[in-house]
């Protein structure tokens, strides 16, 4: 993977990288077991200074894996990035309970549960597929009235979340050796891979708690290519920096003339006869590809910016 480089002698008390550049991008890191997202993201933090830094999507401690760390102006596609399907690769116990549903949490091991047969498995698993009603895990960051679900759950009381719309765009088998079941799970934003354990263990008459993690892949970002943050140093943060085209890969590209970058910076609306386009959203470039702004629709033939990015 390249990086783009931005800019050429912003000072660095402006946000500069360590060349004194101004700079915006994204990072691609692999997150270790043991540290909360938070933990790597103020790692960066403190290597960026005074650049912003914001993750788009947290993993559990216990889970490995892509985490997209957004830095400077790219922070304001930090939504577009969370839309993005994801890939991960999830190792459960079956025939155990946990409160946390992980192994996190304390473990119990059932005694007389059903031992599935490799083909009930995979027919359970195919079952799962498409859209679905997910109960999230009491154990979330979701919130309950004001307060993380996980908070409320660690001090006994009940936590009762409401099943939300999520797609299972696949859900592959890799191994299968009672209790241990590996799968690969490919979803939407959203989806908790505790729960697609703890679902397909219901489905088959028994329990299942999750004993790893792996996010393999969140859009575009893959974790064979990722970055371990100790990789990271103040001199080569910004040479990892990936453009922020790749946060709105999802979206059509309108590329702008000049003198349309420059109305769409100060806040003007440009025309544009897009024949029957439903998109509600637009990434806009300009001639070298450096994203610009979104915009959106604003009337018969012209779209505004809902959100731009400074030249950098």
């Amino acid at each position: 993977m390249s990086a783009d480089r931005f800019g050429d002698n912003s000072p660095a008390s402006r946000g500069g990288g360590p060349s004194g550049r101004q700079v915006a991008g994204i990072l691609n890191i692999y997150k270790p077991s043991g540290l909360t997202s938070r933990d790597v993201v103020n790692q960066i933090q403190c290597l960026v200074r005074p650049l912003k830094v914001g993750h788009a999507g947290t993993l559990d401690p216990l889970a490995t894996g892509v985490l997209v760390v957004c830095v400077g102006p790219a922070t304001r596609l930090i939504q577009y990035i969370q839309r993005m399907p994801k890939e991960y690769v999830g190792t459960f116990l079956l025939g155990r309970c946990s409160p946390t549903e992980d192994t996190d949490g304390p473990v119990t091991e059932l005694a007389g549960c059903p031992v599935p047969s490799q083909e009930e498995v995979e027919t359970a698993a195919r079952r799962m597929l498409g859209p679905i009603l997910q109960r999230p895990p009491a154990y979330s960051a979701l919130k309950v009235e004001g307060r993380r679900a996980y908070e409320l759950a660690r001090q006994g009381q009940q936590v009762d979340l409401k099943p939300r719309p999520v797609t299972i765009y696949r859900l592959d088998v890799i191994s299968y050796n009672y209790p241990e079941l590996v799968l690969r799970i490919r979803c939407s934003s959203g989806t908790y891979a505790r729960a697609v354990g703890r679902d397909l263990a219901a489905a088959l008459g028994t329990s299942a708690v999750m004993s790893a993690l792996e996010r393999t892949a969140v859009g575009p970002f893959r974790s064979k290519y990722a970055l371990r943050p100790e990789q990271l140093t103040p001199d080569n943060w910004d040479l990892h920096l990936l453009p922020c085209t790749w946060a709105v890969e999802g979206l059509p590209t309108i590329r702008l003339r000049p003198a349309e970058v420059l109305r769409v910076r100060q806040g003007q609306t440009i025309f544009r006869f897009l024949r029957r386009s439903g998109a509600k959203e637009f990434a806009a470039v300009d001639r070298k590809g450096r994203l610009v702004a979104i915009l959106v629709p604003r009337g018969e033939g012209r779209l505004g910016p809902s959100r731009t990015l400074p030249p950098v």
